[in-house]
């Protein structure tokens, strides 16, 4: 069984991933949930942490407040995408689970020494800060990750927070240029993919019809997520970006990428947060990320909505 840990800045999408990840119980072990903040500030982050984990009836999974701004700049979050909570669709409250009093850096640097020889993979759904400092703070954990598997850049799809930038590397170019350069292994699921799984009007409905509350209460959050890129771009539906690193854990022949070198521009503000990928290796530099371009968007849906649907209540 995958040990996991998933750093995140919930979100709708990175609600829908968590509560896959949390249906997948015989394949990953989530060691913790820990957060940072990006789409809304960490207090919105780690409380919505706890509001899935309730609502995925999900009482065993510790949670962790991480990095509160980036490294080196000044916090830019997406209300306008998420909503001022972060959740906004529906009122989900915290009844019982609390966030644990150790840091979320802390606690992976912890995870990675017990879990040494066996090792862990980390699902990163948000900005890049956590992780870097991890790997600034303890760099000898690299030893112990088999995998970062992270949501973030794009290149054949631009940006969507400016026309060269996706938003959680935005957020924190140089935390993200830190992770790419850590020599960790790394797979990067960007907007290239992302944009490929669009929310269909079945799979809302199969959530709606199941009976099951927490899959109502997703129906919801989806609901809002989507009408914003729904009214931006024209599609038929918003992109469930974060569902896909959980995803790829569980069924990767369904995805298509290639081995690639990715560098971050960190130091034009025109491109800041760039992911430059080089896709035909014209600068000969080294490959340092498996770079997913391509997706069976049928089977996407299809894992999601059997994890889901998979959780108790």
């Amino acid at each position: 069984m995958k040990k996991i840990i998933i750093d995140t800045d919930p979100g709708q999408d990175d609600a829908l991933a968590l509560m896959t990840a949390f249906g997948a119980k015989e394949q990953l072990l989530v060691l913790g949930v820990t957060c940072v903040a990006g789409n809304v500030p960490l207090d919105f982050t780690s409380v919505n942490a706890l509001k899935i984990c309730e609502l995925s009836g999900v009482f065993d999974v510790p949670v962790f407040k991480g990095s509160a701004t980036p490294l080196e700049r000044k916090l830019v979050t997406a209300e306008h995408v998420h909503g001022k909570t972060g959740l906004d669709g529906t009122e989900l409250r915290v009844r019982e689970k609390e966030v644990e009093p150790t840091s979320a850096i802390d606690f992976i640097i912890e995870c990675a020494e017990k879990y040494r020889d066996e090792k862990i993979t980390i699902c990163a759904l948000g900005p890049l800060t956590n992780i870097a400092r991890v790997l600034t703070k303890n760099p000898g954990v690299t030893g112990s990750i088999e995998e970062i598997v992270l949501m973030g850049g794009g290149f054949f799809e631009g940006g969507n927070i400016t026309p060269a930038a996706e938003f959680n590397i935005y957020v924190d170019p140089e935390a993200a240029k830190i992770v790419l350069d850590s020599g960790v292994k790394i797979t990067m699921l960007p907007l290239d993919v992302t944009h490929k799984t669009l929310v269909q009007r079945d799979f809302l409905e199969n959530l709606r019809k199941s009976g099951k509350n927490s899959a109502n209460e997703a129906a919801k959050l989806l609901d809002f997520f989507e009408r914003y890129d729904v009214e931006k771009y024209g599609s038929q539906g918003g992109p469930l970006h974060d569902p896909n690193v959980i995803v790829y854990l569980l069924d990767p022949e369904i995805y298509e990428g290639k081995l690639v070198n990715v560098e971050i521009e960190v130091n034009s503000e025109l491109t800041r947060g760039m992911t430059v990928v080089d896709w035909w290796n014209v600068t000969n530099r080294k490959p340092n990320a498996y770079y997913i371009n391509n997706v069976k968007d049928d089977k996407f849906f299809e894992v999601v909505l059997n994890k889901v649907l998979s959780l108790e209540i």
